[in-house]
């Protein structure tokens, strides 16, 4: 479910919706998600500062019952 959920966010904000892909993992450290998307959209969905990858992990921390990281990745 928090994987669609990322899926379904950071879509509606990259110019290349079809490159955007959300694998889960689980480790000791709890559960990762790792985003990628195409090259040219990395900036968009990091944002100034960092503040719109913030504000994704935010919400997907809340939605989560258990420890969640998000890792952006470019392909």
């Amino acid at each position: 479910m928090l994987a669609q959920a990322v899926e379904h966010l950071i879509r509606n904000i990259v110019d290349f919706p079809d490159d955007v892909s959300v694998k889960s993992h689980e480790n000791n450290r709890g559960e990762l998600l790792r985003v990628r998307v195409n090259p040219e959209d990395i900036g968009r969905v990091i944002g100034r500062s960092g503040r719109t990858a913030n504000a994704i992990r935010t919400i997907i921390q809340a939605l989560a019952d258990h420890k969640v990281r998000v890792d952006i990745m470019d392909v």
